[in-house]
């Protein structure tokens, strides 16, 4: 099958006719192609205790047609402690490119069966790999270091914005290698706990202006996206709301964004990258499980069973199967400053179809 169109939710499969698997993805550009990474979700059917099967990539010319090259990053099957074994909650992987040591550095946020959450890093002289693990358990600045990204200024210092699991946003200073933090940071965002903490942190620029969008902590289960702006790496951001206009579901049009990506050539056009990791629960509204995670993490014991008992679904089931996610790439639309919006406003409307070649 050939596309000729982003279609936001629908069934997106790669050149061979297969689902695409690149979940918590992020998109790199590099040799003239595109190039999507993520979570290989294919086996995580929520009848087996295999939580990802390593992370692939897709090559495409378009962003439309994509090619699956394969893993990047294997499973590691044989060593059960590994941070890359089935078992292991690995997620959301980004690379960066260090020009001064012509590696390429992955980070992978892992959720600990301690419930601690912690870091793995890798290097490649490839964007394809192989990939080498040198660093794993890592808890940067001693915290519990959640939903993460990785940028790269001009002049080659990288940050790492990260949520302070439960807490707050934290932006973090790396080394010149990018596989550590210098012990430089700010804190942003400071909250109560879920489903208020802001998480799935994006972030990206657009005229020397710093963006972060943001989502709260409800699991899978979407909620309200946030977006915040600043002049400077570490901020003070300020937020502007949410982008999602006209959604009146509060779940940024059932996904969560997971990176932002500037489209080399077109003037003014970023794709909020999104994944809508519950198709089957789109009925289930927002406003009744936030009010579940608010008391859960608050110790007040929970029945999530009760979101779908009417429509004879098995919640604990379904909210396992995140092989049958579907993705929500829609483009943003900035509003410049004005009286009701002194810092300007970014807008994600809801799109059923559109296409690269719309945009200058």
């Amino acid at each position: 099958m050939s596309y000729t169109s982003i279609r936001p939710g629908q069934l997106w499969l790669d050149t061979e006719g297969k689902r695409i698997q690149a979940h918590g993805g992020s998109l790199f550009y590099e040799n003239s192609t595109y190039y999507w990474y993520g979570e290989n979700k294919e086996k995580t059917t929520g009848e087996n205790n295999i939580l990802h099967w390593g992370i692939k990539c897709y090559a495409s010319q378009d962003l439309y047609n994509w090619e699956d090259i394969g893993l990047i990053i294997p499973p590691d099957t044989e060593n059960e402690k590994s941070s890359l074994h089935p078992s292991s909650k690995m997620e959301r992987p980004h690379i960066i490119y260090n020009k001064d040591t012509k590696k390429y550095v992955c980070w992978i946020k892992v959720m600990n069966k301690d419930g601690s959450q912690t870091e793995t890093v890798l290097t490649a002289d490839s964007l394809l790999g192989p990939y080498t693990k040198l660093k794993e358990g890592i808890k940067p600045l001693g915290m519990n270091a959640g939903d993460f990204d990785l940028a790269v200024a001009d002049d080659g210092k990288a940050y790492y914005y990260f949520e302070r699991v439960h807490s707050e946003t934290i932006c973090a200073d790396l080394t010149v290698d990018y596989t550590d933090v210098t012990g430089y940071y700010s804190t942003h965002f400071p909250k109560s706990g879920p489903p208020y903490v802001r998480e799935a942190t994006a972030h990206f620029i657009r005229n020397s202006k710093h963006y972060l969008l943001t989502s709260g902590t409800t699991g899978y289960l979407p909620n309200p996206s946030e977006t915040a702006i600043a002049d400077t790496w570490h901020g003070p951001f300020h937020v502007l709301g949410n982008p999602h206009r006209g959604d009146e579901s509060q779940t940024s049009y059932h996904s969560q964004i997971s990176s932002v990506f500037k489209v080399p050539g077109k003037k003014d056009l970023y794709i909020a990258c999104a994944d809508r990791w519950m198709p089957e629960l789109m009925d289930v509204k927002y406003e009744v499980y936030s009010d579940l995670f608010f008391k859960m993490f608050r110790g007040v014991e929970v029945d999530f069973d009760i979101l779908t008992k009417d429509q004879g679904i098995n919640f604990s089931k379904v909210i396992r199967n995140t092989s049958i996610a579907d993705y929500v790439w829609l483009p943003l639309r900035f509003e410049e400053p004005s009286e009701s919006h002194p810092l300007g406003m970014v807008y994600i409307d809801w799109l059923d179809e559109w296409r690269i070649e719309d945009y200058e």
